[in-house]
């Protein structure tokens, strides 16, 4: 009798936890910034036979993509989609698939981080949007290695936008999701934990900030590449 009462009761869990995931998904809806952007970049040249490294992020991977691009010149051919664009925004879907169509490249390593916009979702969202971003971007790199790349610091809290408090909830929720998935972490939020002088504005970091990201970006994808 205990067994059958634990039967139902795995059984309603499940069902609740589908539709939670249903009702998220129905509920994603565009909460636009007032300024949006897209921000892509490929090789001036391609070498087709070098392994090819995609980076998905914000500015801040945007700043220290010219870092990875040097160290990694020789050895791979680096890309970068940059995005204002949210989880839980059904136009990050569209776009990293478009991004995927226009370069018609197979990617070896994606390393990735969405987490200093769309303030305006909550972190129970921000935790229930986050593995279908994993998907799309399995979906549009079959078989790459996938690293994580934790949300950074910022120097002072934004009480319309971003804080450590939120970002700190952000990072866990979605640690415990790459931790379950095995995919690889890069923990920048530790990083540049410890360079409170290394800032370039409230939330950016300055050129020797960036490029001490992108060094430690670059030793994660390295051993990839062999």
């Amino acid at each position: 009798m205990i067994r059958n009462h634990c039967k139902v009761w795995v059984a309603l869990s499940l069902c609740t936890l589908l539709c939670i995931s249903a009702c998220c998904q129905a509920q994603s809806t565009s909460q636009p910034e007032v300024i949006e952007w897209t921000w892509a970049v490929r090789p001036t040249q391609v070498d087709h036979q070098l392994p090819n490294v995609l980076l998905v992020g914000d500015s801040i991977t945007r700043n220290y993509f010219p870092e990875v691009q040097r160290e990694l010149s020789g050895r791979a051919n680096v890309y970068l989609f940059a995005a204002s664009t949210s989880l839980g925004d059904p136009r990050l879907d569209i776009q990293l698939n478009e991004f995927a169509a226009l370069e018609g490249v197979k990617f070896r390593v994606i390393h990735f981080n969405n987490g200093m916009h769309g303030w305006s979702y909550t972190e129970k969202e921000y935790a229930a949007f986050f593995p279908s971003y994993v998907t799309t971007l399995r979906k549009i790199a079959s078989g790459a290695h996938l690293i994580w790349a934790s949300t950074t610091p910022v120097k002072k809290d934004d009480p319309l936008g971003p804080s450590n408090k939120r970002i700190k909830v952000r990072n866990t929720e979605a640690l415990q999701i790459v931790n379950r998935d095995l995919i690889a972490v890069d923990d920048q939020y530790t990083l540049m934990l410890r360079y409170p002088n290394l800032y370039l504005d409230d939330i950016h970091f300055n050129p020797e900030g960036s490029s001490l990201q992108g060094r430690q970006v670059v030793g994660t994808i390295e051993k990839y590449l062999k």
